[in-house]
């Protein structure tokens, strides 16, 4: 009998955690689908069309005046077209953090694909209404949904997962960012949509992942955290947790829920402006500017552009560039799975202070290489050899972890803010190497990567001596250990204020 019982017990306690583990994956899923993914896609897809779309802008001028349009004029236009990207992802930041709070997180990111459907539109209809400007702005949108997703998204898994799951769940926006750019280098392929015809489509395709999202998303729950702290429901926050864990015992989870929401004591949620003023959340803040900037002033962003320059140097024949280039993405997609396996054994200041030490390696290699590339015939192949080194180096940490920072280092409160202020910081530093590396690629020549050297070098200092470990941490643990650090002079943290019910906040 008894053994019977005990069999019982086992075959719940799995059925259980199947449960708990088929609900979080498809959650993961139906968030990065229409979140990471988009950016990611997004980012790679405009590639491919490049002198397609360039020509449909001489065209469609010509029609209109009788005259062509100067070859510097449609360069601007061009120019146009990619970096409004990066400034509709900066509207986006701007407006993840009030989203996040009056709609909750699920919502947001379901209400998000309004801009996705509308830039699909203007994307698929372009070519047939002779309207570059419909590009232009179809850009823009879908800039704008990749910076509310950008923030929502890790924002929303991260406050689902359980504390020893939170790590790795949190990085599967870089897994799903990194997806996303490999899915847009092969649907851009010339026998897919990368066609003299066929790029509208190509552009206006980012509406199917949004339509994907739209179909799972409204099945899965909201986070348990916004639920209870932000919204004081407490049976919506069971509801969920019911959901996300199964039939398991949430005593311990909730207890741990209600001491959080006590210690935000009522408060409203912060403006992004208010976190740069208190002394408590200095060292967080700090952390967020330092490797949030650190992430993107690295280089990576730069070594995808000299990748197809150096396959070509390494006597890769023109027409197979395109798939040499795909193995980028995929070394980045390798490097954040195997970061989402290990980031809750080894922690994340040693994947985030090994990416950066191993890129300050292979650039340093990259940087001789190309400086020696006309003495020895087989430099091409060790500087094609770094860039996937690098790229490989800057998945295992910067790429995942550093978008953790906001989610873990700050309280319910804070976090909305904080996203707010790592988008804005994201996407300004992303137009700013965007715009910038050209000059510095003709002014440094071959030692073009010394200034991204050093700022590897720089995070990694900055990690290994100021940025605390949070592996296996509840969120309430994290602020007591930062109220430490910022106030050494203090044994405890003045946040608890008792058990008062949060009704609302508000940004």
């Amino acid at each position: 009998m008894r053994d019977c019982g005990l069999e019982c017990t086992l075959e719940g306690s799995t059925k259980a955690s199947r449960f708990q583990g088929w609900v979080l994956l498809l959650t993961i899923c139906a968030a990065g689908i229409g979140g990471t993914f988009q950016f990611g896609y997004n980012l790679s897809i405009i590639n491919a069309p490049t002198l397609y779309i360039q020509e449909f802008t001489n065209e469609t001028w010509q029609m209109r005046t009788g005259r062509p349009l100067p070859d510097h004029l449609v360069l601007l236009v061009w120019s146009l077209i990619v970096s409004l990207y990066p400034l509709g992802g900066l509207l986006g930041a701007l407006l993840a953090g009030p989203l996040a709070i009056t709609l909750g997180r699920k919502k947001s990111l379901l209400v998000n694909n309004i801009f996705v459907v509308a830039a699909a539109t203007l994307f698929g209809f372009s070519r047939r209404a002779g309207s570059f400007e419909m590009v232009m702005l179809g850009r823009l949108l879908v800039g704008v949904s990749a910076g509310v997703s950008m923030n929502v998204q890790p924002m929303y898994l991260g406050e689902s997962a359980p504390k020893e799951l939170r790590g790795a769940v949190a990085m599967t926006s870089a897994i799903f960012t990194a997806l996303g750019i490999v899915m847009g280098q092969v649907v851009g392929l010339r026998e897919l949509l990368g066609g003299p015809q066929a790029w509208p489509l190509l552009l206006a395709s980012c509406l199917v992942p949004g339509v994907l999202q739209l179909a799972s998303l409204p099945l899965l729950p909201e986070s348990p955290r916004y639920l209870l702290i932000d919204r004081g429901d407490s049976k919506a926050c069971l509801a969920a947790l019911q959901r996300l864990r199964g039939p398991a015992d949430l005593a311990g989870e909730l207890a741990e829920l209600e001491q959080e929401r006590a210690a935000c004591g009522g408060r409203r949620a912060r403006r992004p402006w208010e976190l740069f003023g208190d002394r408590a959340l200095r060292r967080q803040v700090a952390s967020l500017v330092v490797l949030g900037g650190a992430m993107e002033l690295c280089g990576n962003d730069a070594v995808y552009s000299y990748a197809s320059a150096m396959f070509v140097q390494a006597r890769i024949p023109p027409e197979k560039v395109q798939y040499a280039v795909i193995g980028t993405g995929g070394c980045e997609l390798l490097a954040t799975l195997v970061s989402c396996v290990v980031i809750e054994r080894v922690g994340r200041r040693v994947l985030l202070m090994g990416g950066y030490c191993l890129m300050t390696c292979w650039g340093s290699v990259f940087t001789a290489a190309l400086c020696l590339q006309s003495s020895f015939p087989w430099m091409p192949y060790l500087a094609m050899s770094c860039i996937f080194a690098f790229i490989l180096s800057f998945g295992i940490g910067p790429a995942g972890v550093t978008g953790i920072l906001a989610t873990e280092l700050f309280d319910q409160t804070a976090r909305p803010a904080a996203y707010m202020v790592c988008g804005v910081l994201m996407w300004t530093m992303l137009f700013l190497v965007g715009l910038g590396f050209p000059f510095i690629m003709e002014g440094l020549s071959h030692f073009l990567y010394v200034p991204f050297l050093c700022v590897c070098v720089c995070a990694a200092v900055y990690t290994f001596f100021f940025l605390p470990e949070t592996k296996g941490k509840t969120f309430l643990e994290i602020s007591e250990e930062l109220y430490r650090l910022n106030f050494p002079g203090w044994s405890q943290s003045p946040m608890w204020r008792g058990p008062e019910v949060v009704q609302s906040t508000e940004l």
